[in-house]
């Protein structure tokens, strides 16, 4: 089988390479360069896809024997996954742009490329496994629970999942892959993850958002539409916000306040109790399949949250289709933006993008 594997010059990646070459297929490894404009160097845990990446990619390829390329997919990367970050954002939203990467590069551009060039399977290093079900291929958790990624890869759809491949799907633990990459020599054995946005380096999100969009002074406001305080940038602020608020009113008997909500339009924060962050029901009109999302019994809302029980249903409205999202308990801090992913048992059945919110005390929210 010919195998094309998609290397980020980590350590995951590295290993599912090896693992590749190992089961005896044809393999070619490829790194993405996704800016013209990389950092020569990442920073500690900060950034992915830099030059310094693709060297290390590279030397793990040589260290294998497989050829290995680097592809430009940074027109098509800023097209479609950094464009979507600055609308999200620029419509009061939070996005998430590794999902968007995975839909939009890796399982989009990078494997049309693949098979027309006449590869059979792509493979990354993501802690995910496909498993033959009784009705075709499923996406499933990882063995290796506290480092499951199936919720990045919620976006993928039945074709593109029929040419993945994810060699780390069985692995233990991130501590067994890194002592298999230290035991084959590569130099990425114990190179730190990324947890930063790829495209934002720094870590500094505000300050990419104010090149960008641009930023301005505005109102924090309380439910009441009281003045509370004052902000460099609406934009800047997700819902379920804590720290950074310079408050200039306290809220009656020094309770804390998050924000509820981002206005774009009027440039205003809303704040209150934690309390009126609690949801009861997630709603949205763009999702993708991987199986009946009506069978869902579970949803998990970010990369590492913990699973919710649900119940999903399809509800026909004047202006279209929306998949609805009961919870069977509130959950706190979400916002419009994120991806809900649909679990039964360990097995993934889709996404949804979440458009709208039922607050579990609608009293609590105006």
């Amino acid at each position: 089988m010919k195998v094309l594997v998609a290397m980020s010059g980590g350590v995951d990646s590295s290993v599912a390479a090896a693992r590749a070459v190992e089961a005896g297929h044809e393999v070619v490894g490829v790194h993405l360069a996704l800016s013209r404009h990389r950092a020569a160097l990442r920073e500690g845990s900060r950034g992915c896809c830099t030059v310094e990446d693709a060297m290390d990619a590279r030397r793990v390829a040589d260290a294998l024997g497989i050829p290995f390329y680097v592809w430009d997919f940074s027109e098509r990367f800023a097209a479609t996954v950094v464009a979507d970050f600055q609308a999200e954002y620029a419509a009061g939203r939070t996005p998430n742009p590794c999902l968007r990467c995975n839909e939009e590069i890796k399982f989009a551009a990078l494997l049309d490329r693949a098979l027309a060039l006449g590869f059979d399977r792509l493979a990354t290093g993501h802690y995910a496994d496909v498993v033959e079900g009784p009705d075709g291929l499923e996406l499933h958790r990882a063995a290796a629970g506290p480092k499951d990624q199936s919720y990045v890869l919620g976006v993928l759809s039945r074709e593109q999942l029929a040419h993945a491949w994810f060699p780390l799907g069985a692995a233990a633990s991130k501590a067994a892959v890194r002592a298999e990459a230290a035991a084959r020599g590569f130099v990425t054995a114990t190179k730190p993850d990324s947890y930063d946005i790829c495209f934002i380096p720094d870590g500094d999100t505000r300050g990419w958002l104010d090149d960008k969009i641009g930023l301005e002074p505005g109102a924090i406001v309380d439910r009441d539409g009281e003045r509370v305080g004052t902000h460099d940038g609406a934009l800047a602020f997700t819902v379920g916000q804590r720290r950074g608020l310079g408050l200039e009113v306290p809220a009656a008997g020094g309770r804390p306040r998050f924000v509820l909500e981002v206005r774009p339009v009027t440039n205003e924060v809303v704040v209150g109790p934690r309390e009126a962050l609690a949801v009861v029901a997630l709603a949205g009109a763009r999702w993708s399949a991987l199986g009946d999302l009506a069978l869902a019994t579970e949803v998990q809302v970010r990369a590492h949250a913990e699973p919710v029980p649900c119940r999903v249903t399809a509800v026909e409205r004047a202006e279209g289709a929306e998949i609805v999202i009961a919870l069977d308990g509130p959950i706190e801090g979400v916002a419009p933006g994120q991806s809900a992913v649909l679990y039964v048992g360990t097995r993934v059945l889709g996404q949804v993008t979440i458009d709208r919110t039922v607050a579990a005390d609608p009293a609590l929210v105006r």
